[in-house]
């Protein structure tokens, strides 16, 4: 195999091969190494590369000991902490080297990953898409000119590209289900408290919002990620689910625009979702029309969460003042939401999250869009101010976030491209606790639709 081979050869077969002896740990650094080296110029999917730390780090691995991911690379996103280096968050601001890895990331070291580097972020992960003045504009591999997506969207880049079999993510309104649809990635929102967010805490992650997770090519990928790094495990390992055909299972089709948000569903996107259900329908499930019943008041004080967390992120900083005028405009709109708006959120999660459930009284798992249009053109919010890219971000992404404000798994899947050759992806929404239905489903769509023979052109 040649390096793209490797890398694109994902995070299970590159475990394999490990534990096979058909590759070393070394050998698939290095793999990674010279695709970053020749790629990473084009896309600006990397912070920092940890060359010599990665290739170290390969050859001390020491026993394999049952570890699921032993010798396989992991990019992780700069929200996360990697010890020994600042976790710079999308910002200029100096920051001091991190004291230790996060849970996540040391989860991820235990189980036999290589950290191979650290991804780019919109500042403070506020967007939908990654760019930032600091860091510059991270693009699309499948097409430059448009946006992998965001906050998540430097790890998407470079897991569409090869760089790397799999990344971390982060999602607080769809940061991992936005750019998995904008590059055709598997992305999974877990159940709320099923990956450690430590050593943050929820008050300090957007108040519960924010869910952690990784970006991969294949739906087992995902599975096997997630099983060795859940700090609560599922009902059911995730990669035995994986390996499941489902049964006849009962799917909702909605295209409604969870209220108070506004945006008109492109063409595209519509079609690329309708061609999911007619897949399903295909494979014998039911497919029928039902909208959740999104509550505008719900969604509307949800947002007093991301507000204040934003307000709180910049202020933790400790130069509020050097960052971006978008992040200090969003940083005022925190300060000046009511402390009582942010509680009434908090209070009234479990009822919202009961009413919200009714919809999975008629069906198994619901099926809406990601994104409301294909991705927009990167570098564009550099040139706007606060306000504009407030208001362009609620029409771009508007059906991601009431999952993460009642905490339910949510996916995003492969559904298909445009006409000019860009991802767009399909939600799939399940049942609390019900990761494996959704992993068993969309298992089943991957070997239907095959997304995973597919590469982008920047690859």
């Amino acid at each position: 195999m040649d390096a793209a081979d490797l890398v694109f050869a994902g995070v299970a077969r590159q475990a394999e091969m490990v534990a096979a002896g058909e590759v070393s740990p070394r050998e698939l650094v290095d793999a990674c190494l010279e695709r970053i080296e020749h790629l990473n110029p084009r896309l600006n999917a990397f912070r920092v590369v940890f060359a010599e730390r990665a290739r170290a780090d390969a050859d001390a691995l020491g026993d394999r000991d049952g570890r699921p991911l032993y010798g396989v690379p992991v990019a992780i996103k700069d929200d996360q902490d990697v010890a020994g280096e600042p976790t710079c968050f999308g910002t200029a601001v100096i920051r001091q080297p991190a004291a230790a890895d996060s849970e996540i990331v040391r989860r991820l070291r235990e189980a036999g990953a290589i950290v191979i580097g650290k991804t780019h972020v919109p500042e403070l992960t506020i967007w939908p898409w990654t760019e930032s003045d600091a860091f510059g504009v991270t693009r699309n591999p499948w097409d430059p000119a448009c946006t992998p997506g965001g906050s998540s969207g430097g790890t998407a880049a470079a897991v569409a590209a090869g760089l790397v079999g799999f990344g971390t993510g982060s999602d607080g309104l769809g940061s991992i289900r936005i750019p998995a649809a904008c590059c055709g990635l598997v992305g999974l929102k877990p159940q709320r408290g099923r990956v450690s967010i430590a050593p943050k805490t929820p008050e300090r992650a957007w108040y519960g919002l924010a869910h952690y997770g990784v970006l991969t090519r294949s739906v087992r990928d995902t599975a096997l990620a997630l099983d060795a790094i859940a700090d609560r495990p599922p009902p059911e390992p995730l990669a035995e689910a994986a390996a499941r055909v489902p049964g006849r299972l009962r799917v909702g089709l909605s295209f409604k625009v969870p209220p108070p948000l506004m945006a008109p569903v492109d063409d595209e996107v519509r079609a690329a979702v309708h061609s999911v259900a007619t897949a399903l329908r295909g494979l014998g499930h039911e497919v029928v029309e039902r909208d959740p019943p999104y509550e505008a008041g719900v969604t509307f004080r949800g947002m007093a969460r991301y507000l204040r967390g934003i307000r709180d992120d910049a202020e933790a900083t400790g130069q509020p003042k050097r960052l971006e005028r978008r992040t200090r405009f969003m940083a005022r709109l925190g300060a000046i939401t009511p402390r009582k708006r942010l509680a009434r959120s908090l209070s009234e999660e479990a009822d919202a999250a009961a009413r919200l459930a009714r919809v999975f009284d008629d069906v198994d798992v619901l099926l809406t869009p990601v994104l409301a249009c294909p991705p927009v053109a990167a570098g564009q919010s550099l040139r706007r101010g606060g306000p504009a890219a407030f208001n362009a971000a609620g029409r771009f992404v508007p059906f991601p976030g009431p999952w993460n404000i009642v905490g339910n798994p949510a996916l995003s899947v492969p559904a298909g491209f445009t006409a000019g050759g860009v991802p767009v992806g399909a939600q799939l929404v399940g049942r609390r606790e019900d990761e494996a239905t959704l992993l068993s489903l969309a298992a089943q769509l991957e070997a239907e639709r095959g997304w995973t023979a597919q590469r982008p052109p920047t690859s």
